[in-house]
């Protein structure tokens, strides 16, 4: 690992490192389109699953220097890792994208990583996937019509949209319904609110005692708002701490919020209430007009 490796870039061929729910989506999706893929998991077994139907072979240190596309589909430190151990060894001209949940961390890392060298990083996120984790619960129409999040490095303009329009080609086959531009800064701070914010309130949700009579009672409201408390709690806490200052204000934004309905409620103050309830209303549908 490491070693130099006189090895020609084939074009189109995508290694990826990692294979759970989004590193296998990846894979069948790219797969079904006609690309070859290869892949490495923590857990051979997984790899040796995903050879049977999805991918060519395992992503070895003789197929790095081989593909014009690498996706790091893994925990933040394990893909900054894996950039560091084979950064040598990558083919001039190979893009390397990243598929976490949050940005500046990954981003100041692996530019820093990739600068000087002749291939290049863009940190990406996918806005798609379930509450599940791992490669069984993968599927090739994970990303159909989803956007996907881009954060690329300091370059010209020109580099910049040769760049992107290189990626979209390569990711064609996933079916992304758009990408968006955004600094890291950006990111996590508009995904502490969109994501991991929902993820904490559905995880605190289901602490309640009442949660254990739930059913019979339960219906649309219910099911929504717990979908997402079912967690990789590993990976999220990772990710939580990553994005700590962001996701803190928004946590003391929503508790400071929650206190207004609850002083209302316990004053039994109608109008209060009401008012609180219309603005909330008001709110969601100005940004659905939108």
């Amino acid at each position: 690992m490491g070693e130099e490796k006189k090895t020609a870039l084939v074009p189109g061929r995508v290694g990826i490192v990692g294979l759970g729910l989004m590193g296998g989506s990846f894979a069948k999706a790219l797969h079904a389109g006609g690309r070859e893929v290869y892949g490495w998991n923590r857990t051979h077994s997984v790899t040796e699953l995903a050879e049977i139907e999805t991918i060519d072979g395992e992503l070895t240190d003789d197929v790095v220097p081989t593909c014009e596309l690498i996706i790091l589909a893994g925990y933040p430190q394990v893909s900054i890792d894996w950039l560091v151990q084979m950064a040598d060894i990558l083919s001039p001209g190979a893009i390397v994208i990243d598929t976490v949940g949050v940005k500046r961390v990954i981003c100041e890392r692996c530019f820093k990583i990739a600068e000087g060298r002749p291939w290049t990083f863009v940190g990406c996120h996918p806005m798609a996937g379930t509450q599940y984790s791992g490669f069984a619960h993968s599927r090739a129409n994970m990303f159909h019509n989803a956007p996907m999040v881009v954060v690329p490095p300091k370059m010209d303009d020109f580099e910049r949209a040769d760049m992107l329009e290189r990626l979209e080609q390569l990711l064609e086959p996933c079916g992304f319904g758009s990408m968006t531009l955004s600094t890291p800064e950006h990111h996590d701070e508009v995904i502490a609110f969109t994501s991991q914010l929902a993820h904490v309130v559905s995880n605190a949700y289901v602490k309640s005692p009442s949660c254990t009579v739930h059913k019979g009672f339960s219906a649309g409201s219910y099911r929504d708002l717990t979908r997402v408390a079912r967690l990789n709690a590993r990976m999220w806490t990772e990710l939580f701490l990553d994005n700590a200052d962001n996701l803190s204000f928004e946590i003391g934004n929503l508790i400071g919020h929650l206190q207004e309905y609850k002083d209302a409620i316990d004053d039994r103050d109608a109008e209060r209430l009401q008012g609180l309830l219309a603005d909330g209303d008001r709110r969601k549908r100005e940004v659905e007009d939108r």
